[in-house]
């Protein structure tokens, strides 16, 4: 679905990318492991259009690399930045609304308002809410279900359990696996081993602007020298 190739990204005169390569099949869920400042939320910025990409950015056979942002999210890949960006002065139910594209109704898509309150009873009884006064937890509810609202065959995500107690974790997490039993790709990019290796088929670890490592989970888990030279504190 997804196939980054030798993509580079640039802040100023700071080489941040260095050549990353990645791919993510339909239904997969990919991980993007790895320390604060390698890259990682830069990768999601450039396959978005948000940062100038240098290198090839092909979605489902066709290039996107260069292509504006909104044009990318039309052509169906959805992103939830870290910084769980709601809208103050909306309600809930009306914060998930703004996620529909142009056009697009309520129920359209693999996804509408009522299953995002039955997958998070907390969504429904704040739907007639001013988001701002949600929990941590709740407003990083919205930002995915709010991406998801656009129908996206891709989805990237960004530090979703960043901050939030263990129960929401967990809860971000089955989230994340019933998002790819609908057939929708995520690219994960985590923290939390536990999570990231709990619902990924693939992870990615990225050091210092590209990969050094690609595998499965259990991989991961059985290579000491790979966690701590770029993982572990």
């Amino acid at each position: 679905m997804l196939q980054v190739t030798d993509l580079h990204a640039y802040y100023g005169k700071s080489h941040i990318l260095q050549g990353v390569n990645l791919e993510v099949g339909e239904g997969e869920i990919v991980s993007l492991l790895g320390r604060n400042g390698v890259g990682r939320s830069t990768t999601c910025k450039a396959i978005m259009g948000e940062v100038a990409p240098h290198g090839s950015i092909r979605f489902r056979g066709k290039e996107i690399a260069g292509r504006k942002s909104f044009e990318i999210a039309k052509a169906g890949i959805g992103y939830v930045p870290e910084n769980r960006d709601i809208f103050p002065g909306l309600t809930t139910r009306q914060n998930l609304m703004l996620g529909l594209k142009p056009g697009q109704k309520d129920g359209d898509g693999r996804w509408c308002i009522e299953d995002m309150f039955e997958m998070f009873p907390n969504l429904r009884n704040r739907a007639d809410v001013d988001a701002s006064v949600m929990s941590g937890g709740e407003k990083q509810m919205l930002t995915i279900c709010r991406a998801l609202m656009g129908n996206p065959d891709f989805i990237m995500i960004d530090e979703p359990t960043e901050g939030l107690a263990p129960k929401i974790v967990e809860q971000v997490g089955d989230l994340l696996t019933q998002i790819a039993e609908r057939g929708v790709s995520i690219l994960l990019v985590e923290q939390k081993l536990t999570i990231a290796l709990r619902v990924t088929n693939r992870v990615y670890v990225m050091g210092h602007g590209h990969m050094v490592y690609e595998g499965t989970p259990q991989g991961l888990r059985e290579n000491d020298d790979i966690r701590k030279e770029w993982l572990e504190v």
